[in-house]
C-alpha cells in the first residue's frame, strides 16, 4: 500500500471519530430534537459543534468513497475500524464518558481483527472477469484482423 492509501484510510478513521464526537457534543448542548419540530432541527445544525461534526462526516464520506474505489469493502471497513479505538479515546477523555471494561475488551478484539485483515490483499482479483472484459473490448475499425 502506498502512503496516499494510508492517508485516505486515516482520513476515514479520524474524520468519522472526530465528526461523531463533535456531533454528540453539539447535540448534548442542543437537547432533544424531533422531526416533528423542523425549526429545532435546523437550529441544531447551526450549533458550531454540530456544524463542524457534519463537515467532518462529509470528509469521512469523501475519504470512504475514495478508499472503496481502490479496495474491497471487506478490506476498507475493517481497516478503518481502528476509528472505534480513536472514538472511544475521544469519548473517554474529551466527552468524559464512562467506558466499561467490556467495551475496552471489545476494542482490543477489534484491533486484533484489524491485524488479521491487514495481512490479506486489499483487492480481490477476478482473472475470469478480466479475461471476459478483454474479450468484450471495443477494437477500432482499422485494427480488426
Amino acid at each position: 500500500m502506498t502512503f496516499r492509501k494510508y492517508l485516505v484510510l486515516a482520513g476515514v478513521m479520524f474524520c468519522a471519530a472526530i465528526g461523531d464526537s463533535l456531533l454528540s457534543r453539539g447535540m448534548k448542548q442542543v437537547g432533544g430534537v424531533s422531526l416533528d419540530h423542523l425549526p429545532k432541527v435546523i437550529l441544531a445544525v447551526l450549533n458550531p459543534s454540530v456544524a463542524l461534526g457534519i463537515l467532518l462526516l462529509l470528509g469521512f464520506f469523501a475519504s470512504y468513497m475514495t478508499a472503496l474505489s481502490w479496495a474491497d469493502l471487506t478490506f476498507v471497513l475493517p481497516a478503518t475500524s481502528l476509528g472505534y479505538v480513536v472514538l472511544t479515546l475521544i469519548a473517554k477523555f474529551y466527552l468524559h464518558e464512562t467506558v466499561s471494561t467490556t467495551r475496552w475488551i471489545g476494542i482490543l478484539l477489534i484491533s486484533a481483527g484489524v491485524g488479521f485483515v491487514t495481512q490479506g490483499p486489499e483487492l480481490t482479483h477476478h482473472p475470469a472477469k478480466h479475461a471476459r472484459d478483454e474479450e468484450c473490448a471495443v477494437v477500432p475499425a482499422g485494427d480488426k484482423p
